[in-house]
C-alpha cells in the first residue's frame, strides 16, 4: 500500500490569520508566519511541509477558502 504525502499551499494575501487551520493540523504542518501580508495580517504558512499528511482538515475548517491540499502517492 502506498503512503500519501501532502503539500499545502495557502494564499497569503486572503488570509486574515485566523488560526483555526493551525489549531486543527493534527501532525502541527501550519503556524502563523512572523511577516504580515499587504492587509496587515499575519498569515497561516506550512512550517513544517514534511510532517503533511495531506488530510486537508485545514481546507475544510478555513472560513475565506485559501489553502489548497495536494496529495502525492509515495512509494
Amino acid at each position: 500500500m502506498a503512503k500519501i504525502k501532502g503539500a499545502v499551499v495557502v494564499d497569503r494575501e486572503r488570509c486574515k490569520g485566523c488560526e483555526v487551520c493551525v489549531v486543527t493540523c493534527p501532525t502541527g504542518t501550519l503556524a502563523l508566519s512572523t511577516e504580515v501580508n499587504s492587509k496587515g495580517y499575519h498569515y497561516s504558512y506550512a512550517a513544517s511541509p514534511d510532517t503533511c499528511i495531506g488530510c486537508a482538515n485545514c481546507a475544510v475548517v478555513c472560513p475565506d477558502g485559501v489553502i489548497t491540499v495536494y496529495k502525492v502517492k509515495v512509494d
